[in-house]
């Protein structure tokens, strides 16, 4: 008697298809009588109509030797394929010699490549140790790993990971080299104290100010070269309004008289106490703030003498910087640093300053070939819109909410243009009129970083031509459409 093993059915047609060796049959049912075949004394064959093959959306395996991480502050969740460890997903510590045991595993497994999902700075330590053992680190943004909904849980979430990574879904985050990730530490702990200091600055206008002296209403800076001598002399013990005016600078512009009623107050004991501390507390951050900016200025020297191998004698190491414009200046030439580095001057471009030039280099590095165009630069600064597209239409275009450095730098340099008589300013105007100025601080902003992008990536320098060019074109337009309303009137009346 002959096995049948059933590959398909039909039950539409009443038929059951068999398979013999190599051959195909089919069982033709009708009620519960059989016909069967003379020669296999089965039932007859019958020809079946070919059925629709039925296609499934499989993802190849580019990642084999892949692994996922969840990071948290105390445990690491670490996924490998189920093939090469019997318990492929392990839980492990935060502490160093637990995460040089993690390395050891996934060495163990024949792991090349690894993701992990961006938490905090929970990832940095580990994503180090894991390059220096050779293993290929994929920094993932958090919104491309979120997993399906249902039960999260760490192992879940490192499998998934896991999965993602292996079927070469996820996409790697920038990441700086060494040498530009010393210079980002530098800079954004400089920041954060100017940030700190500040802050103080308005506790001292409050205690000034809650003993009725107004000296801020008549100088612009209380924390100037008048400012600060009046200040540390209320501290020393003078009261005189008259003698502390005639401390006043000669290119102070308020009177001697708008001085001294300035500053008559009322002097009390405990604001003063606030004053002295804050004082003392900003000037203890401006003395951190200019430790900061010499071992700012030893690793931008590094990184030059690495660029032109260990020659920095064309550089003058002893020259300070020319202009202290503005508050919160280095004292060294930043400007030539930055130069050298970059072979190019990026202050040329309007509204562009040292300090944002140089918080710039400190998040993107010197390599522009990172980032394939200007317009991947700008996506990756938070510059360009995110265009939701639905039936050909698009439904939404908004900027996404990012914390991005670079990007701030470059808002803060569109936002300076408000004012300025050149072609971005007017750029910048024009959209705020349309627009508002939230997005023409983003348009002028995206602007600053394609002129940024080719000046450094083309090592070329800044041309404003084809901008005032445009700047002429657009005001002729302006005046034709003018005119032509003028007719229009005219005709009317």
């Amino acid at each position: 008697m002959i096995s049948l093993v059933p590959i398909a059915n039909d039950l539409r047609n009443g038929s059951l298809r068999y398979r013999i060796r190599e051959y195909s049959v089919t069982l033709k049912l009708s009620g519960m009588k059989f016909f069967c075949h003379p020669k296999f004394h089965i039932m007859s064959k019958v020809s079946l109509k070919k059925q629709k093959k039925k296609h499934v959306a499989t993802f190849p395996l580019v990642n084999i030797d892949s692994a996922g991480i969840d990071i948290s502050d105390k445990e690491m969740m670490v996924a490998v394929p189920v093939d090469r460890d019997e318990e492929f997903v392990r839980a492990f510590g935060s502490f160093t010699c637990e995460l040089h045991q993690i390395a050891k595993w996934l060495k163990s497994c024949k792991i090349s490549t690894v993701a992990m999902e961006s938490t905090g700075v929970y990832w940095v330590q580990l994503f180090l140790i894991l390059q220096d053992y050779g293993f290929e680190v994929y920094l993932v943004n958090s919104r491309y790993v979120k997993n399906v909904t249902g039960r999260k849980t760490d192992e879940s979430d490192a499998m998934w990971i896991q999965k993602l990574h292996s079927c070469g879904l996820l996409k790697n985050s920038f990441q700086p080299d060494n040498a530009t990730r010393t210079l980002r530490a530098l800079v954004r702990h400089r920041k954060s104290l100017v940030k700190s200091g500040s802050a103080y600055v308005n506790r001292m206008q409050k205690s000034l100010e809650q003993m009725n002296i107004k000296v801020h209403t008549v100088i612009s800076d209380i924390l100037g070269k008048t400012g600060t001598l009046i200040i540390e002399a209320i501290l020393s013990g003078e009261r005189s309004a008259a003698t502390l005016a005639g401390l006043a600078d000669r290119r102070i512009k308020a009177s001697k008289e708008d001085m001294v009623k300035s500053l008559e107050g009322d002097w009390r004991a405990e604001h003063l106490f606030e004053l002295k501390h804050s004082y003392e507390i900003y000037s203890y951050h401006q003395t951190k703030i200019e430790e900061c900016n010499q071992q700012i200025e030893q690793q931008l020297l590094e990184q030059i003498a690495d660029k032109n191998g260990g020659d920095i004698s064309f550089l003058d190491t002893n020259k300070t910087a020319t202009k202290r414009g503005q508050k919160n200046q280095v004292s060294f030439d930043l400007k030539l640093y930055l130069k050298s580095l970059l072979g190019v001057d990026p202050t040329e471009i309007f509204g562009i300053s040292e300090i944002s030039t140089l918080e710039i280099v400190s998040e993107t590095g010197t390599d522009m070939s990172k980032w394939p165009s200007e317009k991947h630069f700008a996506s990756w600064l938070g510059l360009a819109p995110n265009n939701k597209i639905s039936g050909g239409k698009i439904i939404s275009s908004r900027i996404m909410k990012t914390k991005h450095n670079a990007g701030q730098a470059f808002r803060m340099a569109a936002n300076s243009l408000y004012r300025s008589q050149n072609p971005l300013g007017d750029y910048y105007r024009r959209i705020k009129a349309r627009q508002g100025a939230g997005k023409a601080v983003v348009a002028t902003a995206r602007k600053l970083a394609v002129i940024y992008y080719n000046m450094v990536s083309k090592k070329e320098g800044f041309n404003p031509t084809q901008l005032l060019e445009y700047q002429e074109k657009y005001k002729q337009k302006k005046i034709r459409s003018l005119e032509k309303r003028l007719a229009d009137l005219k005709e009317a009346s």
